[in-house]
C-alpha cells in the first residue's frame, strides 16, 4: 500500500529530474564557452599536428576527465560543511565575478585574433620547453626560455643555474619525473605529455573553479557528466582541426558570449539561494 511519503517522493521526482537536466546543460555550456580557444584547447591542437590524433585526444581527455571529477567532488563536499543556501550564494558570486571579468576582457579585446595568436605562442613555448626537458635536447633557463644543449655544451649559456640543469650532466631525477617516466612505459610518452600539459594548464582555471561551484549546487555525477561531455567535444574539435578553427573564430565574441552566460548563471543561482533561504526561515 502506498504511503504519503511515497506520494510525496513521486511529486518531487519531476523537480529532481528538472534540476539534473538544468545542471547537465549548465555544466556543458559552461565548458563550451570557457574552453574553445583556451590554452588547453590550443595545446591539444598543436600536439595533434605532431603526433597521432587519437593518442593526443586520449591523453588530453583523460586529464580533463580526472580534473572534472575531482572538481565536482570537491564541490560536492562543500554542502556537508556549509548549509545549502550558502553554497548557492557562493556559486552565484563566483559566476558574477567570472562573468564580469570576461565581460571586461571581451570589451577590451580587438576585433582580430591577436589574443588567440598570443595564446598559441604561449602554448607552443610550453610544448617546446616540455620536449626539451624530457628528450634531453635542452633545459629551461632562469628566464623561462629553453637553452639548446649545443649552447650549454659550448659554454654559451650565461645563467649558472641553466648550466647546472644541463642534460649532459648527471642528476638524480625527481619523484615527478620518475612517475612520469614510469607511466610513459605503459601509456606512451605522447599520451603522458598530453595528459600532464593539459592537467597543468587546466589547474586553477576558470572552468575548474566553476565546476567546483556547480558541484556544490547540483548532483556531482550530473555535473561530472556535463563537464566531461563538454571537454570531450572541445578536445575532439581541437585535435581534428583546432589550429584552423582558432584562426577563424572570434575570441572576442566567444568571450562576450561566455560573459553573458556566466552572468545569467549568477542570476539563476542567486534566485535559488534566496528561495532556499526563505524556505529555511
Amino acid at each position: 500500500m502506498a504511503t504519503y511519503g511515497d506520494y510525496e517522493q513521486r511529486l518531487q521526482a519531476p523537480d529532481a529530474d528538472e534540476g539534473s537536466g538544468k545542471a547537465l546543460v549548465h555544466s556543458f555550456m559552461m565548458i563550451i564557452f570557457s574552453e574553445i580557444g583556451d590554452k588547453t584547447f590550443l595545446i591539444a591542437a598543436i600536439l595533434a599536428m605532431r603526433h597521432p590524433r587519437l593518442t593526443v585526444f586520449l591523453g588530453a581527455f583523460g586529464s580533463l576527465f580526472v580534473m572534472s571529477f575531482l572538481s565536482a567532488t570537491l564541490g560536492h563536499i562543500l554542502p556537508t560543511l556549509l548549509p545549502k543556501h550558502y553554497t548557492q550564494f557562493a556559486a552565484a558570486i563566483l559566476f558574477f565575478v567570472f562573468g564580469g571579468k570576461m565581460l571586461m576582457e571581451g570589451k577590451n579585446m580587438k576585433g582580430g585574433n591577436e589574443k588567440i595568436r598570443e595564446e598559441m605562442r604561449e602554448a607552443e613555448e610550453e610544448i617546446e620547453e616540455d620536449d626539451a626537458e624530457h628528450d634531453g635536447t635542452g633545459a629551461k633557463g632562469s628566464s623561462g626560455h629553453v637553452i639548446p644543449l649545443e649552447e650549454m655544451e659550448a659554454g654559451q649559456a650565461t645563467a649558472p643555474e641553466s648550466r647546472a640543469e644541463s642534460p649532459s650532466r648527471k642528476r638524480k631525477p625527481s619523484f615527478t619525473e620518475g612517475l612520469r617516466n614510469f607511466f610513459s612505459l605503459f601509456c606512451g610518452p605522447v599520451f603522458v605529455q598530453a595528459f600532464v600539459l593539459t592537467f597543468l594548464g587546466e589547474w586553477g582555471d576558470r572552468s575548474q573553479i566553476a565546476t567546483v561551484a556547480l558541484g556544490a549546487a547540483h548532483n556531482v555525477y550530473v555535473v561530472t557528466l556535463g563537464t566531461v561531455l563538454g571537454h570531450g567535444c572541445c578536445t575532439a574539435l581541437a585535435v581534428v582541426g583546432g589550429r584552423y578553427i582558432s584562426t577563424k573564430i572570434s575570441v572576442k565574441h566567444i568571450t562576450l558570449g561566455g560573459a553573458v552566460l556566466f552572468l545569467l548563471f549568477g542570476i539563476v543561482y542567486l534566485h535559488e539561494a534566496f528561495q532556499m533561504l526563505h524556505s529555511a526561515l
